[in-house]
């Protein structure tokens, strides 16, 4: 792994929601908001920094949602899983339009449209500069977005999460909805999960601790702010041992 003189962490893995594309539209894709994630994601590749990402679906489908209307719940989960697939390749489309190569890989086989993930050539795409995205879970039913991009992270040994969300940083309480909530700088996986914060599922956060993967949580709305933390500052809670 290369190191770089002017950023906190050489290798990352940037979640987002699925949500986080659909701007105000309400459902599915705004174009012009998947091209302003893509420039913040490339103003961060334009560091030196390897970046992977997972994207989750809920824009277009939420397998949770979907077994609570009576649906069986791994068809279900699987069509969430193809729902980020289509994420995947909207950020693609976009980060390639801005010249940043990228590799959409999918842990369910699609041939056609994005690789089959194989570890060590992914750790190969990250090494030649690529953008790695990781689609379609961890190719299991049960398990999330959170705890498919903690999988990753570990497999590609990413030094941080970051988790981009609508807020900056991990709050006591919502802050949408409380004004005397406070934000945390810094915060244990332990307290995150008995206080039930609600940074990722307990799942992701338990992989997280037990290899030691620092999480950052940070305003995905915040312009420059991913960059902004890399370079060293910026509003963020860090979860941590």
């Amino acid at each position: 792994m290369s190191a770089t003189s002017d950023t906190t962490y050489n290798r990352v893995m940037l979640k987002i929601s699925g949500e986080a594309l659909m701007g105000d539209a309400g459902f599915g894709l705004h174009p012009p908001t998947v091209e302003r994630i893509a420039k913040e994601v490339k103003s961060v590749h334009d560091m030196g920094v390897e970046i992977c990402m997972v994207i989750g679906g809920g824009n277009i489908f939420r397998g949770l949602q979907g077994s609570a209307q009576g649906m069986e719940r791994t068809t279900a989960d699987y069509m969430g899983m193809l729902a980020t697939v289509m994420n995947a390749l909207a950020m693609q489309s976009a980060l390639e339009g801005l010249g940043i190569h990228t590799r959409v890989i999918s842990a369910i086989p699609m041939d056609q449209v994005c690789e089959p993930y194989i570890r060590r050539r992914a750790v190969r795409h990250l090494e030649k500069k690529r953008v790695c995205i990781f689609a379609a879970g961890t190719g299991n039913p049960y398990f999330t977005t959170d705890t498919a991009a903690t999988l990753r992270a570990n497999e590609m040994r990413c030094e941080a999460i970051f988790k981009g969300t609508k807020v900056d940083g991990v709050y006591d309480k919502d802050p949408a909805k409380h004004s005397d909530a406070q934000r945390y700088d810094k915060i244990s996986y332990d307290e995150v999960l008995q206080k039930h914060l609600g940074v990722m599922d307990a799942s992701a956060i338990a992989l997280a601790r037990d290899n030691h993967l620092p999480i950052v949580v940070f305003s995905l709305d915040e312009p420059g702010g991913f960059r902004g933390i890399l370079a060293g500052d910026g509003t963020h809670t860090i979860v941590h041992d």
